[in-house]
Formats: structure tokens, C-alpha cells, sequence
């Protein structure tokens, strides 16, 4: 089983992305259901898939499956796309293609899935602890910093996009993974580079109330995710 959905996830990944040229990308969108290139795309897959499956004539319908709905879920996707929503759309329809992908290889190799594994201890205390270094976090920071942060808010810098919460948040994923397998190198090298990436604003504004609040906020965020992390560890 694990053999078969490796071979037909390694066709997809080869198929949508190393081997996919951008121009057939552009084309499709710009032609849709009557460009060439999204049934060049179809057979790629398909001979990518025959490759994977060593030419096995037991998955061919499977891998048919597989090819048609994998132009199928293109089309929904080329027709009902927009601007706005093209990071959704991506995330559906790698989703889509997977989901199909399991499918097909449920009816050759039927498997269960271990839904009662996500109310074991180790599960619940896993998502519990990463809700908590995230956007609970993101938001204990926000009233902690608020002080500091009203001070240095500048009308041209006010509208970022939500950039710092989204590194902050990456910022604490990394800590509490390297904390949870036990590499505490890990965050020095973490620091350093922020540090290093840091120092030229800091150099520039010349603020020591902005130096100050990057200090206390990287202190306090990286503080957070060792602490979410230890909690982790200890409930397991």
C-alpha cells in the first residue's frame, strides 16, 4: 500500500511541479478547457504514473482514475479561480489531487483511519500546545507589546499585512519543534539570524524605543515558545 501511494504522489509532485514549464501554466489559464496544454498535462501524468507503477497492468484503471479527475479538478480550477482567491485555489486543488489519490489506492489496498489516535493524550496535548504557540501567543504578545507598539506605529508602516504575526508565529514553530527534539542549538541559530536581519533597521532608525521593543518582543515570543514547548513535553 505505502509503496503505491508513494509511486503515485512521486507522478504528481514530478508531474505538477518539476516538469510542468511555466508557459503551459499561462496557457491554460488564458485558454482554459480549450488549451492544449492541460491535456499535454493529462498525459504527462499518465505516462509519469505508468513509469512509477512499473507498467503494472493491475493499476491501470486506477491510474486512468487518476488522470481524469486530475484534469477534471484543472478545469474547476482554471474556470473558478480568481486573483483574490488564487492561494485558495492552489491549496484546493494539490487537496483535490491527493484526496483522489488516497481514494484510488483505498479500493486496491482498503485501510482504516486511526481517528481515535486524535483523542489520545499525545494527540490532544499536541494540538493543544501548538494552538497555544501560535495565534494564542500572537495575541498575549500583542497586548503585552501594546504599550511600546503605540509608540513607535508610524502612518506608513501601519498597514504590513499581518507580516510580523505570521514570522512571529513561524518564529515560535521553529522554537518549539527544536525545544520538543531536544536541539537547543537550534534557537541560538535562530536568534543570530534574526538578530543579523534585525540590526540594519535598528542601525537606521537610531530608535532606542524601537530597539526596545524588538528586544522585549523577541525575548518574550522566543520565552513562549520554549514554555509551550516544555508544557508539550511534559503532558506526553
Amino acid at each position: 500500500m505505502t509503496a503505491l501511494f508513494l509511486s503515485f504522489i512521486l507522478a504528481h509532485l514530478l508531474g505538477d511541479f518539476l516538469l510542468q514549464p511555466t508557459a503551459w501554466v499561462k496557457e491554460k489559464k488564458k485558454k482554459k478547457i480549450k488549451s492544449k496544454y492541460l491535456y499535454y498535462h493529462g498525459l504527462l501524468h499518465l505516462l509519469l504514473l505508468l513509469i512509477t507503477t512499473q507498467f503494472k497492468s493491475d493499476y491501470f484503471l486506477g491510474i486512468l482514475v487518476i488522470v481524469l479527475s486530475h484534469i477534471g479538478i484543472d478545469c474547476a480550477k482554471l474556470y473558478f479561480e480568481k486573483k483574490k482567491t488564487a492561494k485558495l485555489w492552489f491549496f484546493a486543488d494539490q487537496l483535490s489531487h491527493l484526496l483522489m489519490i488516497a481514494i484510488v489506492v483505498y479500493c486496491y489496498f482498503p485501510y482504516q483511519i486511526p481517528f481515535e489516535l486524535l483523542y489520545s493524550q499525545q494527540s490532544l496535548a499536541l494540538i493543544t500546545s501548538l494552538v497555544l504557540v501560535t495565534y494564542v501567543s500572537a495575541i498575549v504578545l500583542k497586548v503585552l507589546l501594546s504599550k511600546w507598539s503605540a509608540q513607535i506605529t508610524k502612518p506608513d508602516t501601519a498597514n504590513t499585512n499581518n507580516a510580523g504575526k505570521y514570522i512571529g508565529i513561524l518564529e515560535r514553530l521553529f522554537i518549539f519543534f527544536f525545544v520538543v527534539m531536544n536541539f537547543w542549538e537550534g534557537i541560538g541559530f535562530l536568534l543570530a539570524a534574526k538578530s543579523i536581519f534585525r540590526f540594519g533597521d535598528l542601525k537606521e532608525s537610531k530608535d532606542v524605543r524601537l530597539t526596545e521593543y524588538i528586544l522585549i518582543g523577541t525575548l518574550l515570543s522566543f520565552g513562549l515558545g520554549i514554555l509551550c514547548a516544555m508544557l508539550y513535553r511534559y503532558l506526553i
